[in-house]
């Protein structure tokens, strides 16, 4: 199987991918996400006891919901830098920022899932610093997907020298909508943990809600999609 075979099997079926081959931007931003997963690990030494080997245990699960969070990120990240190549200096901006976010929240996010987890054992909280975690959480969540907007809407901008049909144009503006409202979770559950105080805990009930969001939201513009597709049909070359 040739290389052309298997970008063509790893593209999108209703997105040309424009961005063929890994750029330097895209290198080093992928080098920033494996160092953010490396600071998730709380030591890299092989344990001295068993003791200390169920305690790096016990810290797994709080490590495998980071590590997913990040892959997601990550995830969204290859999709936009596939879909369009950019590498202007506006993308670039952008794609700086991003990774600064994703590095200065690594730890917040560590320390909140691993009380969710019930690994306190080396940590502790306030009952009065748990609306501030919350606020710092919903804050870092909101504005990794306000940036994923802000890059769709400079690749919106763009639709014609980038040559978008009308099905790639309506998944741009789908994708601007989708990171937006995402960004609203964390910014309404941070705005709920001020204001619930002691109880700012439950804010993170918030974000149960995204599940239902991309239900009816794909109900609604997959027929949409499924429409434009049948008239503009993608040819990957």
């Amino acid at each position: 199987m040739n290389h052309q075979a298997i970008r063509n099997m790893m593209a999108e079926k209703n997105f040309r991918w424009r961005g063929h081959e890994v750029s330097r931007l895209e290198g080093f931003s992928d080098a920033v996400f494996a160092f953010a997963v490396t600071l998730l690990v709380v030591s890299l030494e092989v344990p001295h006891s068993f003791n200390e080997l169920k305690d790096r245990l016990l810290e797994f699960p709080a490590f495998g919901i980071c590590f997913s969070l990040l892959l997601l990120v990550w995830r969204t990240h290859v999709h936009f830098f596939r879909r369009y190549g950019l590498q202007t200096g506006a993308a670039s901006a952008l794609n700086a920022l991003l990774l600064f976010v994703v590095l200065f929240y690594v730890y917040p996010l560590k320390f909140l899932f691993t009380l969710v987890v019930g690994h306190t054992r080396n940590m502790s909280i306030e009952p009065g610093q748990v609306p501030a975690l919350m606020i710092i959480y919903g804050l870092g969540y909101s504005a990794v997907f306000i940036i994923f907007g802000l890059l769709y809407i400079h690749a919106y901008k763009l639709r014609e020298p980038l040559g978008l049909n009308p099905l790639e144009v309506f998944l741009t503006r789908r994708s601007i909508y989708q990171n937006f409202v995402m960004s609203c979770f964390g910014i309404f559950s941070a705005v709920l943990a001020y204001f619930l105080g002691h109880r700012a805990g439950l804010a993170g009930f918030v974000y149960m809600f995204i599940g239902l969001y991309f239900t009816i939201e794909g109900t609604i513009m997959g027929k949409r999609e499924k429409a434009l597709a049948a008239q503009h049909p993608i040819v990957h070359e």
